[in-house]
């Protein structure tokens, strides 16, 4: 009888991951990546998306490009509406003959620009408190009652509001009686075609939370944040704050930035010595449409404002050449 030999079997796995981030905003560029662990050569891969049906089961819907991936990189140059939704993959290689299984799911948020249709949250912030009542509706100028609400959350994935048993959606807006922290996720507003808008990142936490914005901040506004707990009165904890880990201010009941500019973007939190601390909440600053049209105009102006002197130095250059042609005749 010989020696014994251990023989470890590893199973191929597809990895699914995003460069830069997951949320963007119209015409940035994002990569999906796709990787096989424990073996890098040899495979081809599949693209997908992530859809819910009427009877809410999961299905995956095949990209129409897939060849665009097949190194392993699906790369949107520009990214549009119409690429949010839940991206999975699978790798297959012929010799010997092998199918991964799907990897982990991957959610792509691109915010609009102008979009059609308002998410609006009531309480209007995104970390809420367990057990109370939130209510999210889609409006649109029009009032139409096409829209419905839906969600992604990491436990369940895909859900829809009109489906589902932790809420009730009567005509466009949606209701959820009692959070869990489960509740936690992306919601948005989708069309009657799948279109999906005005994404909003919703946290239900136990103990301290963050007053923060839903949506937004346009530069050269007011940014007000406060520090909450549910089992004090009032709510309003003095606390410290926090942006991107370091601390901007303590010891207060709310942090007011008079004036926002794009440097006041980042993850921030607020942190109590003895309730605890708040989840992070990402703040995001646009530009004002008004400041974009100075801007344009501006430019525009210093365009026409040296469009004379390069006609002067064209007409004086030609002239030269003529006088030098005669010169030389």
């Amino acid at each position: 009888i010989s020696d014994a030999v251990t023989l470890t079997v590893s199973v191929p796995r597809a990895v699914l991951s995003v460069s830069p981030q997951k949320w963007l905003t119209e015409g940035d560029p994002v990569t999906l990546i796709c990787e096989v662990k424990g073996s890098s050569t040899g495979w081809t891969f599949s693209w997908y998306t992530l859809t819910v049906s009427s009877d809410s089961s999961h299905h995956y819907k095949p990209l129409s490009d897939s060849s665009r991936g097949a190194g392993g990189n699906y790369t949107f140059s520009s990214a549009a509406l119409k690429h949010t939704g839940v991206y999975v993959c699978r790798a297959e290689r012929e010799n010997p003959a092998y199918y991964t299984t799907y990897s982990n799911t991957q959610p792509l948020w691109i915010t609009g620009v102008s979009p059609p249709v308002s998410l609006i949250v009531s309480p209007s912030r995104t970390q809420h408190f367990t057990l109370v009542t939130i209510s999210l509706s889609c409006e649109d100028q029009s009032n139409s009652d096409r829209w419905r609400v839906r969600r992604y959350t990491d436990h369940a994935q895909l859900e829809d509001c009109l489906l589902s048993s932790w809420g009730s959606q009567t005509g466009s807006t949606c209701k959820i009686s009692s959070t869990v922290p489960l509740d936690t996720g992306v919601y948005w507003c989708q069309s009657e075609s799948g279109d999906r808008y005005n994404l909003v990142n919703i946290t239900v936490h136990i103990g301290v939370i963050l007053e923060s914005p839903v949506h937004p901040v346009t530069e050269g506004d007011t940014l007000t944040l406060r520090c909450l707990y549910p089992y004090s009165t009032p709510p309003n904890l003095r606390a410290d704050f926090y942006k991107d880990g370091s601390l901007i201010q303590n010891q207060t009941t709310e942090m007011i930035i008079s004036a926002v500019s794009k440097s006041h973007e980042g993850f921030y939190y607020c942190k109590h010595p003895e309730r605890g601390v708040s989840p992070k909440s990402w703040i995001s600053v646009t530009v004002s449409h008004s400041e974009s049209q100075i801007s344009v105009l501006h430019t525009l102006s210093s365009v026409l404002a040296v469009c004379p002197y390069l006609l002067v130095t064209v007409v004086l250059i030609f002239k030269c050449c003529r006088m030098r042609g005669k010169t030389s005749n």
